[in-house]
């Protein structure tokens, strides 16, 4: 790693603070605000023309989404399309952008060259899901992010898990991620969508609280955990583009 490199690990801006400093700093003046002003301060004040939404268009997406184009429906939205999303999916992503009227999504691949590589069959989901996330998720979204100093996620403490403690901001070096959504309960999310008449994704009426890939996504039952139908009966819980950063910089 050259020197340039290894000071961007702990650099967020030119007066040279670290990246983590600046995360707690920014989570602790946003600690009574709003998840509007929290994305105006991170869009409008700390990063602007350098941050990028990443959105799964899944069943709790809409109302982020409106959020961030309240803000500035410019912002750059990255949605990593797969190539094994349901086709519900695909369609409702379409559809809930114009809605909102995003003028920035960004459908990002994986690379031919990769997939030719690691899952010529395409059935590499089946033998080890960790290295498929890999191939169609988190590189991809490496690549995407090329030139962005912050991005913005739809993460809640409510999912549980790795989540359970997320603060509205977070160093994942050589990135700030942003988590405008950390505090609010499922109750505050499906009801601001729907005081915006924003479109739910068809496969939540099918039993779907979180969806993901088809090949590793199933329905849950209402008492069990948001995310209990992603990789059902392994004991993955992240797809990994979360873990981007996160040890570096903690």
């Amino acid at each position: 790693m050259t020197s340039n490199a290894a000071l961007r690990l702990v650099r967020s801006d030119d007066a040279g603070e670290p990246l983590a400093e600046r995360a707690r700093r920014l989570a602790a003046a946003s600690r009574e605000d709003s998840a509007e002003a929290i994305l105006r301060r991170a869009i409008v004040e700390e990063f602007p023309g350098r941050i990028a939404l990443v959105s799964s268009f899944g069943a709790e997406s809409a109302a982020l989404l409106h959020l961030v184009a309240s803000v500035d429906a410019s912002t750059p939205v990255i949605f990593l399309n797969t190539g094994k999303h349901f086709a519900q999916t695909l369609s409702y992503r379409k559809r809930l952008a114009r809605q909102i009227g995003l003028t920035d999504v960004r459908d990002i691949a994986p690379a031919a060259e990769d997939l030719a590589e690691r899952d010529p069959e395409g059935d590499l989901w089946r033998k080890d899901a960790d290295r498929c996330c890999h191939v169609r998720k988190v590189i991809p979204l490496q690549r995407a992010l090329a030139g962005f100093d912050a991005w913005i996620t739809g993460r809640k403490q409510f999912h549980g898990g790795l989540r359970a403690h997320l603060p509205v901001f977070e160093a994942a070096a050589p990135f700030i991620k942003v988590n405008p959504l950390a505090r609010w309960s499922p109750e505050e999310v499906a009801a601001y969508a729907a005081r915006r008449g924003l479109e739910t994704h068809p496969l939540v009426g099918e039993g779907y609280p979180s969806i993901g890939c088809w090949p590793c996504t199933h329905p849950a039952g209402p008492a069990e955990d948001a995310r209990a139908g992603r990789w059902r009966g392994a004991a993955k819980t992240e797809c990994g583009i979360h873990l981007i950063g996160a040890a570096r910089a903690n």
